[in-house]
C-alpha cells in the first residue's frame, strides 16, 4: 500500500490523523507505516521530519517500497493516530532548501555554473559549484537571490506528463526517468527535486551568503535563509554592538577601530620586545662566570623563556636553566653552549612530570611542578 504524501499537498501541515497499516519491531525501534503522512522522508538533500505519532517519538523517516516511520514505541495496526511534526525543523529545512534552489538558479543563469552538491546542515547550508566565483560575483548572486525573495513569487511544485516534460528546460544532476517532479521559481530557477519547499519566496525572508572558498575545481559556498538568517544576523549585530562599546566607536566604524587597535598593539609588541632584550641582557650580566644557573622569571611565554636562557648561557659559562610559571606548572628551557643538555632535560621531565625536546645544546618544554620541586631537583643533580 502506498502512503498518501500529505507533505506534497500542504507543506505547512504539521498536525494530521492517519491509520496505522503496519508495525514491525527492528533492532533500532519500530518500523511503522501509515495510510497517509505529513512526515517527509530523507531525500533530495533534505533531512527527514521528526515529531510524534500518538505517544511514540518518530526517530527517522525513510522511503523504500513505502514510507517507514522509525518509532521508539509500537503502534497498534488499524488504530488511528495523531501525527505532530517538529514544525521548526520542517520550516528550517524548507527555507534552506528553497533558498538553495534560488541561489543555484541564479549562479546557473548569471555565471553558467552548475550545482554539483549541497547539504543542509544544522547551522548552515553548503553549496558546491563547478566554477570559480569571485567575491564581487558572489555579492551579485546574493543581490539577485534576495530580489526573488522580495518579489514574493509563487513556488510551483508539479509533476508534468511525459509530453509536457519534454518542453520544460530544467536543472538536474543526471538523466531522470519519468515521473519527474519539477520545482519552479519563475524567472529564477526550474529544477527537478523531490523535496518540500515553501509556497512563496517571501516566506524565506532573507538569503545570506556567508563564505566562498575553493573546493576541487570550483567553490563551496555557505549560506543561511529565513529564521536561521535572522538568528545569525542578530548574533552578529549583538557581537558588533559589544565591539563598538569596547572601542567607543560607532557600529559602522568598528572595522576601522579594530584596525587602529591592531596597529597600536603591533607597535607595542615591537617596543616590548626591545625592552625585553635589554632586560635579558642585564639579567645575563648578573650571572657572568657563575657557572650553572637556575633562574625563575615571571610571566614569560615559551619563546621568551628560550631567549632569556640563551642570553644567560652566553655569560654564565655553564648550563642556563630558565623557568616561568604557567597554568599547569612551568615553561622551561635549558641551554649550554659547550655541552649537551638533553639527558639533563629528560631526567628533569621524568622526575617532575614534564615533556620537551630540542637540539644539541638546548632542551625546551614544560614541567608540572612547583618552584620548590624544581629547586629540589637541581640541588640533587
Amino acid at each position: 500500500m502506498n502512503t498518501r504524501k500529505l507533505y506534497y499537498e500542504d507543506c505547512h501541515l504539521n498536525v494530521f490523523s492517519a491509520t496505522v497499516t503496519s508495525c514491525e519491531k527492528t533492532d533500532k525501534g519500530y518500523a511503522v507505516t501509515l495510510d497517509a503522512t505529513a512526515f517527509y522522508p530523507e531525500g533530495g538533500g533534505q533531512a527527514c521530519d521528526l515529531g510524534t505519532l500518538g505517544d511514540a517519538n518518530v526517530l527517522d523517516v525513510r522511503e523504500k517500497e513505502d514510507i517507514i516511520h522509525l518509532c521508539d514505541k509500537p503502534l497498534a495496526v488499524s488504530s488511528q493516530v495523531e501525527g505532530r511534526l517538529d514544525y521548526d525543523r520542517r520550516l528550517y529545512q524548507m527555507q534552506q532548501h528553497t533558498g538553495e534552489h534560488i541561489v543555484s538558479g541564479v549562479v546557473n543563469r548569471l555565471l553558467c555554473g552548475r550545482n554539483v552538491g549541497f547539504h543542509v546542515g544544522a547551522d548552515v547550508v553548503t553549496l558546491d559549484f563547478n566554477i570559480p566565483i569571485s567575491m564581487a560575483e558572489l555579492w551579485e548572486v546574493e543581490r539577485q537571490a534576495n530580489e526573488a525573495v522580495f518579489r514574493n513569487l509563487p513556488v510551483k511544485c508539479f509533476t508534468p506528463d511525459p509530453e509536457e516534460l519534454k518542453t520544460i528546460s530544467y536543472r538536474a544532476k543526471k538523466e531522470l526517468p519519468w515521473p519527474v517532479r519539477i520545482v519552479e521559481v519563475p524567472d529564477y530557477d526550474t529544477c527537478a527535486c523531490c523535496g518540500v519547499h515553501v509556497e512563496s519566496t517571501g516566506e524565506l525572508g532573507l538569503i545570506k551568503l556567508l563564505s566562498c572558498i575553493k573546493f576541487h575545481e570550483g567553490v563551496r559556498v555557505e549560506m543561511v535563509c529565513g529564521v536561521r538568517a535572522y538568528e545569525l544576523i542578530w548574533e552578529i549585530f549583538e557581537q558588533n554592538r559589544q565591539v563598538s562599546q569596547a572601542f567607543s566607536a560607532k557600529m559602522l566604524e568598528t572595522a576601522a577601530a579594530a584596525q587602529k587597535m591592531n596597529d597600536f598593539l603591533a607597535k607595542e609588541k615591537f617596543r616590548a620586545a626591545a625592552l625585553e632584550r635589554k632586560l635579558f641582557a642585564l639579567i645575563a650580566q648578573s650571572y657572568e662566570e657563575k657557572g650553572d644557573v637556575v633562574h625563575f622569571e615571571e610571566a614569560l611565554e615559551p619563546a621568551s623563556v628560550r631567549a632569556l636562557a640563551e642570553a644567560i648561557a652566553q655569560t654564565c659559562g655553564g648550563t642556563a636553566a630558565v623557568f616561568s610559571e604557567s597554568q599547569n606548572g612551568h615553561h622551561m628551557c635549558l641551554v649550554n653552549k659547550q655541552a649537551q643538555v638533553r639527558e639533563l632535560g629528560q631526567a628533569l621531565c621524568q622526575a617532575l612530570g614534564g615533556k620537551g625536546g630540542g637540539k644539541p645544546g638546548s632542551f625546551q618544554g614544560s614541567v608540572q611542578a612547583t618552584r620548590e620541586q624544581i629547586e629540589g631537583f637541581f640541588s640533587q643533580n
